[in-house]
């Protein structure tokens, strides 16, 4: 018996719309982002988020228990957010070339396109606004900054293990320092880009660390 039929097709899955409470939350989240990068964290009230958000308090301690519930749910959707771009970006890369040399070289590429839009449109970066205001932040955020930032780590430090495998390194050099001179380029790119007023310096910092891989890797 013939069980295949062409005839029948699977409906694509429907993209649900986020409800009203969903929107709301967001809002608050979107909210809560600027306002710890652009003021610190003391210095954003739950008054003043209610006020900007539209909402009731009571409305405000529907979706967070208080204060440092937001802070932790903040921090939670910039890494989870962060982590999908570099894995995304990555996986692009890869689909492009099966060499891990080349294949990085073009995932810093793409990702330095990227931190020139986001030096562009986002107002900081909440990984170094988190570690230099060590007291304002309960040490649960601190936590989560921590593992975000040894999570882009080990996704760096992935791929170049992968190069070093077939590009032995032309200069004694730790690998995992590599890792971190990565987030240095990246973190630091848009704090340059916030301080200069230029997102291009963003980019231009993870394409200077793009050249030191080529330097490192590449046969000379």
């Amino acid at each position: 018996m013939n069980i295949h039929n062409p005839a029948i097709t699977v409906p694509p899955v429907q993209q649900s719309e986020p409800s009203k409470g969903e929107r709301t939350r967001e809002k608050i989240l979107d909210l809560a982002y600027d306002m710890v990068i652009q003021k610190g964290f003391a210095a954003t009230s739950i008054e003043e988020l209610v006020e900007a958000a539209g909402i009731t308090k009571s409305g405000f301690f529907y979706h967070f228990r208080d204060k440092n519930d937001l802070a932790q749910a903040v921090m939670n959707r910039f890494y989870s957010s962060v982590g999908e771009r570099m894995d995304t970006t990555s996986a692009r890369a890869r689909d492009l070339t099966e060499d891990p040399l080349h294949g990085y070289l073009i995932y810093l590429k793409l990702y330095a396109e990227l931190m020139q839009n986001s030096a562009a449109e986002n107002p900081g970066c909440l990984a170094a606004t988190v570690a230099f205001q060590e007291r304002a932040f309960p040490r649960e955020v601190h936590a989560i900054n921590e593992a975000g930032v040894r999570d882009w780590r080990a996704k760096n430090l992935e791929w170049l293990q992968r190069i070093a495998a077939v590009y032995p390194p032309q200069s004694e050099i730790d690998i995992e320092s590599m890792a971190d001179a990565a987030n240095s380029a990246a973190i630091g790119g848009l704090a340059l880009a916030k301080a200069m007023n230029d997102p291009a310096v963003a980019a231009s910092q993870m394409l200077v660390f793009r050249e030191l891989i080529r330097q490192v890797f590449l046969p000379r």
